[in-house]
């Protein structure tokens, strides 16, 4: 046991007990002006060491990512970026150096000094509404068109051809090969309303969201007479609007596929 001189050696002990503050063998008492610390001289236990990593900085195809990981593999590299795990991925290596091919079972050390860049050579580039997008395979699908422009299903795809041809029409099923010179631009548009209904039994086509009791009358008598015939209008199969009903002079209904319209006639006088 050291007795110190509070008002003498203050400085001395904050410095000493800032270098031994984590040390769990300390004890302190103060008494009037005088401090007492006891050290365990068996107490070896040093200030635990931080397991805390450092994130490691790298960079796939332009975007940076970090990990905590020091080593990580070309599958991994491209799960993270989003690329194909059939692509070829390149460490990027300074000259007069190759680029490093980095396969997928290859693993990279990312503590290296330097951040560490990988990018694809083979790429490929296209639009969708103008919006630009990366490919890293030669071919892609309709489906993953709609899917990676967020394009409807009531929508149709388009490939954009030069003006005055007419723009190629792109199914779901479709592959598309985007090889080709140039940058392939891909547009949506609405698809073009084409209903059959039918009226009295009989099929029409109808390219119109709704239709008016008006409308429905002429498909069933084509110079109907308003003055002197009064008609009577009821529907059924039609959409959660209007799943069934009648109509009179002036309403409208919403028009959906198969819809069944059943018009009659009756003389006024």
């Amino acid at each position: 046991m050291v007795d110190l001189d509070f008002s003498l050696y203050l400085q001395r002990f904050q410095e000493v007990l800032e270098r031994f503050r984590t040390f769990k063998g300390i004890r302190i008492i103060t008494k009037e002006t005088s401090l007492y610390f006891f050290m365990d001289k068996n107490y070896k236990q040093m200030p635990e060491a931080s397991n805390e990593r450092i994130p490691l900085k790298f960079v796939v195809e332009g975007k940076e990512y970090q990990t905590c990981n020091q080593y990580i593999t070309g599958a991994e590299l491209k799960q993270i970026a989003g690329i194909p795990s059939d692509t070829e991925l390149f460490l990027s290596i300074s000259k007069p150096y190759e680029d490093e091919l980095i396969e997928n079972e290859k693993t990279v050390n990312l503590a290296r000094p330097e951040t560490e860049y990988f990018f694809v050579k083979k790429k490929l580039h296209f639009t969708i509404n103008d919006t630009p997008y990366t490919w890293y395979k030669q071919y892609i699908r309709g489906i993953q068109i709609r899917q990676l422009g967020n394009i409807p299903a009531e929508d149709e795809i388009y490939l954009d051809l030069p003006e005055g041809w007419k723009d190629d029409f792109i199914t779901d099923d479709e592959i598309v090969d985007l090889a080709r010179p140039g940058v392939e631009k891909f547009i949506s548009k609405p698809r073009p309303l084409r209903f059959i209904i039918y009226v009295n039994s009989r099929e029409k086509n109808w390219q119109k969201r709704k239709i008016t009791y008006e409308e429905v009358v002429k498909l069933a008598f084509p110079n109907p007479n308003f003055e002197s015939i009064a008609y009577t209008v009821t529907y059924s199969g039609g959409p959660k609007q209007n799943p069934n009903g009648s109509m009179t002079k002036g309403d409208s209904v919403f028009v959906t596929n198969k819809m069944n319209f059943n018009v009659t006639e009756t003389n006024r006088s």
